[in-house]
């Protein structure tokens, strides 16, 4: 299998059919994570011609430093100036200045969106060590110590302004965390305090979402991007090639865009109910269900567990809430690589469901509630090759 991966990124022009059933089908051999750049091809963020991939690269990571400087280093800047410099300020830029266009209430909208984005990026997989530590390539453009001007860390810090929900929870649906990840192990105010000039893991990722909802106004940010743009910087983070490494900032912002491209109906509330939202996608988990095994399906619908319960989190967040980091990594593969982008999730949530039927056929709606909200099967193998199973019809 290895062989076969390797000779399908040696090719000049990559054939992504090839690589889409290769990353596919892989977990039905032994364990093996493909080469990084098979999520940036899956993803839409590598050209297939390999030779276009060294100019393609500096370009977008200079498309993202060019972000950094408009949106967080102007803005601080700008704050910096306005603070200490009063005969600079028109009306326009005063903080009382109630035109809602105006750069200050601009700022102060945005530091809503800034906090909880902090609040979720600082517990993010708190079962693991890797976003507390400090990143061997911290961003030097913004960590240089000659800069005097507010940082997202010290515009976090100083900002006094209580932060407004930011969180669309849809109605009847219970928390966006599992159990398990929902207890506040680093609470914030314990926090390790790195010294100047290092940074954590999860503030990258945190100017990373800051950054994209800066860039997208209509979905900003949601509570749950955090739990799909922590694997893949995470993947590229740990790279064993240093490049990849050191650029996995930017490089993880277009493959997160990318991927909340196809990806972010799930989070506006007002597509809930059409065939793009969902909704539609949770009912078509209980569908598939009833034609699979319609014994647990009416065990379910008997207890009146409706699919919003425990699918909203699984599909919204592509199961990354529900397995460790590792083998969230191992299911992406394959969903990734799924020619109909995600149909093959519908048909995993459907396996997950069928691998505990016993239980759920024993239990009452409080043990099945229990089982569906903290998923008791961890070998996401079983889990795949039982979804296969159902995709070939046996």
């Amino acid at each position: 299998v290895i062989q076969e991966f390797k000779l399908a990124l040696s090719e000049e022009r990559i054939d992504l059919k090839a690589l889409r059933q290769l990353c596919f089908s892989d977990f039905l051999y032994k364990r093996f994570y493909p080469n990084l750049s098979c999520q940036q091809i899956l993803l839409n963020y590598l050209p297939l011609d390999q030779s276009l991939w060294k100019s393609f690269l500096i370009k977008q990571r200079e498309v993202y430093t060019q972000f950094l400087k408009e949106m967080i280093i102007q803005p601080g800047i700008a704050k910096a100036n306005l603070g200490v410099s009063r005969e600079d300020v028109t009306l326009e830029d005063h903080p009382l200045n109630p035109n809602p266009e105006s750069r200050w209430n601009n700022y102060f909208k945005d530091n809503e969106v800034l906090l909880q984005i902090d609040k979720d990026v600082r517990r993010l997989y708190p079962d693991m060590a890797f976003f507390q530590r400090p990143t061997d390539y911290p961003c030097l453009l913004i960590l240089d110590p000659q800069n005097e001007y507010e940082t997202l860390r010290r515009r976090v810090e100083q900002t006094t302004l209580k932060s407004q929900t930011v969180d669309r929870n849809r109605s009847g649906v219970t928390n966006v965390s599992s159990p398990g990840k929902a207890l506040n192990l680093y609470p914030s105010n314990e926090y390790e305090v790195l010294p100047n000039g290092c940074e954590a893991h999860w503030e990258v990722v945190e100017r990373i979402l800051f950054i994209y909802a800066k860039l997208n106004p209509g979905i900003a940010y949601v509570q749950g991007m955090n739990e799909i743009v922590g694997p893949i910087y995470y993947t590229f983070a740990t790279d064993p090639n240093d490049e990849w490494k050191e650029h996995a900032e930017a490089d993880t912002f277009f493959c997160f865009t990318n991927l909340m491209s196809e990806n972010r109906d799930n989070f506006i509330k007002s597509l809930d109910d059409s065939q793009c939202g969902i909704t539609y996608k949770m009912e078509s988990v209980f569908s598939m269900l009833k034609e699979k095994d319609v014994e647990l399906y009416l065990k379910l619908q008997e207890q009146n567990i409706k699919p919003q319960y425990f699918t909203f989190r699984w599909l919204t967040l592509l199961l990354s809430q529900e397995f460790l980091l590792p083998d969230v990594i191992r299911i992406w593969d394959t969903l990734f690589s799924d020619q109909e982008r995600f149909h093959f999730l519908i048909l995993v949530c459907c396996a997950m469901l069928i691998l505990i039927r016993d239980q759920l056929l024993a239990g009452d709606f409080t043990v099945n509630m229990r089982l569906l909200q903290d998923y008791p099967i961890s070998d996401v193998h079983t889990i795949l090759t039982k979804a296969k199973e159902l995709q070939d019809g046996s």
